[in-house]
């Protein structure tokens, strides 16, 4: 066994044992480091290993978020169905954009600027959607933290930890998985060079669908339990620009097409964030769009002195073997 899978197990170790010792604040902590390992995860499998750039992910965090939560809320369907639905009307969306880009041959900016005009106005339509709410948002009713409902959702933060936790660690084998498989030769081989692969018979299309369906598809586990979470859902906080952005941080800072790049991206720009909101409450001063600022000094420093993201460099130094998506004789 290598040094990296041993480090991993380790850190899964520390993961599982560690957080009932915390308190409340370094537990929501750690969940939103998970959340965003998790998505960043999702968000990768479409650009990192298959090349297509998707600005407009916040799309399917909130069609995901949206749909199982008014299910719960109107209808009283339990989350884990709410989660099957949410995932079929994620990759429904996904597959619409996915054919208006990829059978009419849009690519590169083109096809971001189609994620983000999806993004845009369907955050529009919510916005006067009032079975959901509309603009003045939609709420989940909170019940005693204290007692733990897995069937509902409901519960102490602990048990999202755990099930942010349970994401985040699919969401790695998932990409596992598929970097190793038949699908990821195909998704590494059309970002490498796409004309190449179709004259080689690869049929581009397809496999470019999958992608962006398998993306659409985790990122709508991961709206789920950003509404069951924090209970309350607003159309422009979800949907917004700035929260596709926020998605994508994780994965290039951390190294885009690497499995451990997501997470460790994650949990320096999570920790970053708290740690200098924590600063600034101390010391009592306020400094608006605060984080927006360290996100873009922190993607500014890893593309001047890390262009291929934090983890690469960290291994390199380290001596592990890493899977990186461009290097698939790595392990």
């Amino acid at each position: 066994m290598d040094r990296s899978r041993i480090g991993l197990l380790v850190l899964l170790a520390l993961l599982l044992v560690v957080p009932p010792v915390l308190d409340r604040y370094l537990l929501s902590v750690l969940i939103l480091i998970l959340y965003f390992a998790f998505v960043g995860q999702a968000w990768n499998i479409v650009m990192g290993f298959c090349g297509q750039l998707s600005l407009g992910h916040a799309l399917f965090v909130g069609l995901g978020a949206y749909t199982a939560a008014a299910l719960f809320q109107h209808f009283g369907v339990i989350p884990w169905i709410g989660m099957l639905a949410a995932v079929a009307v994620c990759v429904a969306a996904a597959s619409v954009i996915g054919w208006l880009a990829f059978r009419f041959g849009i690519g590169g900016t083109y096809f971001a600027l189609l994620t983000i005009a999806f993004a845009e106005f369907t955050r529009i339509g919510f916005d006067h959607l009032t079975w959901v709410g509309a603009s003045g948002g939609f709420f989940l009713k909170v019940v005693q933290q204290d007692q733990v409902d897995l069937l509902h959702l409901r519960g102490h933060p602990l048990m999202f930890y755990y099930l942010a936790l349970a994401l985040a660690v699919g969401g790695f084998a998932l990409s596992a998985w598929l970097l190793r498989g038949r699908l990821g030769f195909y998704f590494r081989a059309i970002r490498d060079n796409e004309e190449a692969a179709r004259a080689a018979g690869v049929d581009t299309f397809r496999y470019k669908m999958f992608a962006l369906q398998i993306s659409a598809g985790m990122t709508a586990l991961a709206g789920v339990f950003f509404a069951f979470y924090y209970n309350n859902l607003f159309p422009e906080q979800i949907f917004s620009m700035g929260r596709s952005i926020e998605i994508i941080l994780a994965p290039i800072i951390g190294g885009v097409g690497t499995l451990f790049g997501p997470i460790l991206g994650a949990a320096v720009l999570t920790v970053l964030s708290e740690g200098i909101n924590e600063l600034l409450s101390i010391s009592g001063y306020e400094i608006p769009g605060v984080k927006q600022i360290l996100y873009g000094i922190a993607l500014g420093l890893a593309i001047m002195f890390m262009p291929n993201g934090i983890w690469p460099a960290i291994a390199n130094r380290l001596g592990f073997k890493r899977r990186i998506a461009r290097d698939d004789d790595e392990s």
